[in-house]
């Protein structure tokens, strides 16, 4: 299994935006599309506290980039993707890593 961290940057008073479109929405249409929810974090302390972090989870490098593909070209994602921004983008920036766990890794 390989993991995506995700790390978005809102835009100032727009985080409760995307919690909302998270909780209610991307994080069942991901499920749709095969794709494992591993967590999902707000920063307490540190630089930035406009940021949701988040982990995702995949078989392999193929199911990500397919999984993904999918999810953006679904209908329904279209929709509140269009639907979130009634009041202005969300999101300032996103950063992604890929993730490959360790021999020793807890997590496989």
């Amino acid at each position: 299994m390989i993991y995506e961290l995700r790390i978005y940057e809102c835009f100032a008073g727009k985080l409760s935006n995307l919690h909302d479109r998270f909780a209610n929405h991307t994080m069942k249409l991901f499920e749709k599309q095969g794709i494992t929810n591993i967590g999902y974090w707000v920063t307490d302390v540190g630089p930035n506290s406009n940021e949701l972090t988040y982990i995702l989870g995949f078989k392999d490098a193929a199911h990500r980039t397919k999984s993904w593909e999918n999810f953006r070209n679904d209908p329904e994602w279209q929709k509140v993707f269009e639907e979130s921004h009634a009041d202005g983008i969300i999101v300032k920036n996103v950063r992604n890593q890929i993730l490959i766990p360790t021999p020793y890794s807890p997590v496989k």
